[in-house]
């Protein structure tokens, strides 16, 4: 093929590059929103670019689902903890609180950082979450005070992180 050849607009293929594909993550708002808007489930504030909490808006204010509130009404969680084995069954309700603990303190300076459900039964305690990130972080918390096996399994066509503790 001469340049004389190529059609105008033709661009090579490079091989020298690696392209990425876009990521669907239905969750992530598509426009910017106007501000201030506010999540009528929660109450979080959309204003400066980001959900905040504590934040007073106008009653004339947009109202819509933040995505938190949308993940938890589609029962749809971004990060699920597992966490079991003998330790746990001896030391439940302590681990519990340090879970509860941990997201309350994340949720207090991330409004999108929440816990969905803790479901518990004899053998395991299965924690979902609203944020990957949460999810990770409960895992490494539990850990550094329990120590244990931590394994981390992130799918990344989901966008979901599944966190396995053990001891």
């Amino acid at each position: 093929m001469t340049t004389r050849s190529i059609p105008a607009g033709f661009q090579r293929v490079r091989r020298d590059r690696l392209l990425q594909e876009e990521r669907h993550d239905s969750y992530k708002t598509r426009g910017k929103l106007a501000e201030p808007t506010v999540c009528p489930h929660c109450g979080a504030v959309f204003h400066g670019g980001r959900w905040q909490w504590g934040i007073s808006a106008p009653e004339d204010a947009q109202r819509t689902s933040c995505p938190a509130c949308q993940r938890v009404q589609d029962h749809y969680p971004a990060g699920v903890v597992v966490l079991e084995g003998s330790f746990l069954h001896s030391h439940r309700e302590e681990i519990k609180h340090l879970v509860l603990n941990e997201a309350e303190r994340e949720r207090a300076g991330h409004p999108l950082k929440r816990v969905m459900a803790i479901e518990e039964s004899d053998s395991e305690m299965r924690v979902s979450t609203t944020d990957m990130h949460l999810a990770r972080g409960i895992g490494e918390a539990v850990h550094h005070a329990y120590q244990g096996e931590l394994e981390f399994h992130y799918n990344a066509e989901d966008a979901h992180l599944r966190v396995h503790w053990a001891r």
